[in-house]
């Protein structure tokens, strides 16, 4: 008989590659959300869909009871009482899973590793909170109510993913770039293109939670990225060689950007100081990730068939080209 699992969300990126991952290794599904999206699932046999909110407690127990679940996977708990509510009534499951963020950490150490790396505080206002500023704060909030839980006897852990990518990325953020690389010859990448911002590829977060999931240890937290972090110039070459295309790098700092009204932060994926998450410790329960040109290969052909292009992100190609310009008479 097969063993069941629950995924919390289920339908859009993380959740819906997780319940893919679960079908793949024998697993029956549930997913537990609210049905607002298009359900991916729909004509899946071993897929059921249960209609809730994850926030309402009446509704997680509801699942439990008709579900049944040997697993859980908590894709969209955003606030430490999600995790809280989550852990008692899932309280014995043989794996409940929490997604958290490696935006929990709360300094920059070049790696962040799970046991050392201090956290994020999250205080009473910022727990009740549902914006950016305090995202990572209540995710952290969250790892500290897997942790409690844990020392009562449940079966929680933790992973803790850096910027996710791949096929479904409703974010965009990496679509951007592709878009850029697909859509002209020459790109500008802030600073030095040196700058490194770990990420993970979809598929292989998905992995992570299932294999935590599965032999994971109660109480801890599992960094989950590609086993080979790569700067952003690097991405732009990984694209352009998925997209079979030529594109020439250009690197601007802060001053050349001005000439177009532009700073590095107007450019998506861009961050100063590098964020690098250890992955040893996940990697010791068999967890493996995809080489990074397999997984660009497959992000770009999914990107092509989309209609995605991280317009939201556009720092604007009037102002890259006024750049551009300025670049050429130096």
């Amino acid at each position: 008989m097969s063993d069941t699992a629950l995924v919390i969300g289920g339908t859009r990126f993380i959740g819906r590659h997780t319940v893919a991952e679960l079908l793949a290794n024998g697993y029956e599904v549930a997913m537990l959300n609210r049905g607002t999206h298009e359900n991916p699932f729909a004509d899946e046999e071993l897929v059921t869909h249960v209609e809730g909110d994850r926030t309402n407690e009446t509704d997680l127990r509801t699942a439990k009871l008709s579900v049944d679940p040997d697993v859980v996977i908590d894709c969209v708990a955003y606030r430490p009482a999600d995790v809280d509510a989550a852990t008692d009534v899932f309280a014995d499951v043989d794996g409940y899973v929490y997604v958290s963020s490696g935006a929990a950490y709360a300094e920059e150490h070049v790696p962040k590793r799970e046991n050392e790396t201090p956290l994020r505080p999250c205080t009473p206002a910022q727990a009740d909170r549902d914006d950016a500023d305090t995202y990572g704060n209540r995710k952290a909030g969250g790892d500290r109510a897997v942790f409690e839980a844990a020392e009562r006897g449940v079966n929680a852990m933790a992973v803790r993913p850096c910027i996710v990518y791949g096929p479904y990325d409703y974010t965009e953020r990496l679509d951007y770039w592709i878009d850029r690389v697909i859509a002209h010859d020459r790109v500008i990448v802030p600073g030095d293109g040196q700058n490194l911002w770990h990420r993970a590829y979809v598929e292989d977060v998905a992995s992570a939670l299932r294999v935590v999931a599965e032999r994971g240890e109660p109480g801890e937290a599992y960094n989950v990225g590609d086993r080979r972090a790569v700067t952003l110039t690097e991405t732009i070459g990984l694209v352009a060689d998925a997209a079979d295309t030529d594109c020439e790098v250009v690197h601007a700092g802060a001053d050349a950007l001005a000439a177009g009204g532009l700073t590095p932060d107007d450019f998506v994926l861009y961050r100063e100081y590098p964020h690098l998450l250890d992955t040893c410790k996940l990697a010791a329960l068999g967890w493996e990730s995809t080489p990074v040109d397999e997984a660009m290969a497959r992000t770009v052909e999914e990107h092509r068939a989309a209609d995605r292009d991280g317009d939201e992100w556009d720092p604007g190609r009037e102002k890259e080209e006024s750049v551009l310009g300025v670049k050429e008479t130096l």
